[in-house]
C-alpha cells in the first residue's frame, strides 16, 4: 500500500475526495493559481519568488464548506508553506512521556 493510498483511506473522507478530483475545484484552483500569478504568497511576501503547487483554502473547507469555490477564500502557496499552514492549524500535537515505564516483577522460583 503506497502512502497515498494510505492516506485517502485514513485521513479523507469520500466526499472531500470527490471535490477535490471535480471539474469545477479544478476550475477554480486554476483560477487562483492565475490570480496569483502561480506564485507562492507566503513566500512573496518575504520577496522570494517560489513557483506556487497548492491552493489552499484559508477558512477550511470542513469548517465552511459554502467558501469552497469562492476565490477570495484561496490562495496560492508552495509545498512547504502549504505545509506549515495545516500543521499550525492542526490540532495540538500528541505529547509523548520521555521516562521510561519499569514493571516491578518478581524474580521465577525454579527448584535446581
Amino acid at each position: 500500500m503506497n502512502t497515498d493510498q494510505y492516506y485517502d483511506k485514513y485521513k479523507r473522507n469520500k466526499e472531500r475526495k470527490a471535490f477535490y478530483q471535480s471539474a469545477a475545484w479544478e476550475k477554480c484552483r486554476r483560477l487562483a493559481l492565475e490570480r496569483d500569478s502561480y506564485l507562492c504568497q507566503d513566500c512573496l511576501k518575504q520577496n522570494i519568488l517560489t513557483p506556487a503547487d497548492m491552493v489552499h483554502h484559508i477558512r477550511e473547507l470542513k469548517d465552511c464548506p459554502q467558501l469552497s469555490l469562492t476565490l477570495s477564500n484561496l490562495v496560492s502557496l508552495c509545498n512547504a508553506c502549504h505545509n506549515k499552514k495545516h500543521i499550525r492549524t492542526s490540532s495540538k500535537p500528541k505529547t509523548y512521556s520521555k521516562k521510561i515505564k519499569v514493571i516491578k516483577s518478581k524474580a521465577n522460583e525454579e527448584k535446581i
